[in-house]
């Protein structure tokens, strides 16, 4: 943490005035209302470059990683179950 002394405190203050205080309101005010302005076109190019570093799955390796993620469900739900439950899980899982 830098620690300034009181004469550079009191040097900045006299130098600050109304004028500056007024461009950097209306700068910060300009750049706020291009923000709103152009916040569809900012939206598309974020989703963009989300597909571009993680593309979206095709609906049949959709499919795949459910079927998967199921099937993994099952088995340890089936290893975590005493074995008469077992069969009746994998009797539930054939009608399903």
């Amino acid at each position: 943490m830098q620690c300034y002394n009181m004469s550079t405190i009191i040097s900045f203050v006299q130098n600050f005035s109304l004028v500056a205080a007024g461009e950097l309101a209306l700068a910060s005010g300009a750049v706020c209302a291009l923000i709103v302005l152009f916040k569809p076109l900012l939206r598309g190019l974020g989703r963009a470059a989300m597909l571009v570093v993680k593309p979206k799955r095709s609906k049949e390796e959709q499919l795949q990683r459910r079927q998967m993620r199921d099937a993994m469900m099952l088995k340890r739900m089936l290893n975590s179950v005493e074995p008469s439950q077992a069969a009746e899980l994998r009797a539930m899982a054939a009608r399903a």
